[in-house]
């Protein structure tokens, strides 16, 4: 048995920069959250097909984790990683909220395919599978990093690593949970055409504290809480004083 901690992260910034072939750029601020993170372990046990447990009410095809198998078995065409999965088994411990903002279920993903590339002996670079990750979801590049802080660009492809120390964040979830899609197109039919790209010039040069104290209200910081408030109205009535808003949503975080 062998197990890895997949993080939960937070966005100190998220600034939309575009829309091309169909799919939003951004600039944003990728922090991992130490203190939430959902557990994955690869367990013993004799199984007719890929087999993942502690995933309810998640179809099987619809896991970001067996898409990475997926991808994963496509990309290296390894009959010794499919027959690695009759014998073996995933559990997820899940503790990361879904529909949240935290990227429970990419993060899962990537830690799965991080794992499996050392247990299974793929010989698979960071790039490499951050290029295969980056075709299950624009979140995989960042958690297959394994970066602390790091600014993403593009379509989420694009991650450089931002040194900085090491921050301590609490997360808070409402009851409300927010579809990624549609916030997303809400954002291009109601606030696309008024992005201002000079707005938020030089700030992936500034370290995440000093932007949260120049840059105190969370609508300025990220272009999805409006979308995701014209959508989800009741998010506004559990926003708390000095707490910021999340990707897409529904969770608020603090730097303790």
């Amino acid at each position: 048995m062998t197990s890895i901690k997949a993080h939960a992260k937070v966005n100190i910034f998220l600034k939309i920069t575009g829309h091309h072939n169909g799919y939003h750029t951004l600039l944003s601020r990728f922090v991992l959250v130490d203190r939430l993170y959902d557990m994955i372990t690869i367990k013993a046990q004799r199984c007719d097909s890929f087999s993942i447990e502690g995933c309810d009410g998640i179809a099987r095809e619809a896991n970001t984790i067996y898409k990475a198998y997926q991808a994963l078995k496509e990309r290296t065409n390894s009959q010794e990683l499919e027959q690695f999965f009759t014998q073996h088994k995933v559990v997820v411990s899940k503790r990361i909220p879904s529909l949240a903002g935290l990227g429970g279920g990419s993060s899962d993903a990537a830690a799965f395919m991080r794992l499996v590339n050392d247990v299974c002996n793929l010989r698979l670079s960071i790039t490499e599978l951050s290029a295969i990750g980056s075709t299950i979801g624009a979140d995989l590049p960042f958690f297959i990093h394994n970066y602390s802080s790091a600014n993403v660009k593009g379509f989420g492809e694009i991650v450089e690593e931002f040194v900085e120390e090491p921050l301590d964040i609490e997360t808070m979830t409402p009851a409300i949970g927010c579809d990624t899609t549609l916030v997303y197109k809400t954002f291009k039919k109601e606030f696309l055409s008024k992005i201002d790209i000079n707005s938020f010039d030089g700030w992936e040069e500034k370290g995440s504290k000093e932007i949260l104290e120049e840059i105190e209200n969370p609508l300025l910081l990220n272009d999805l809480y409006l979308s995701a408030r014209e959508l989800y109205p009741n998010l506004e009535e559990y926003a708390p004083k000095g707490w910021y808003f999340s990707g897409s949503g529904s969770s608020f975080f603090r730097v303790l």
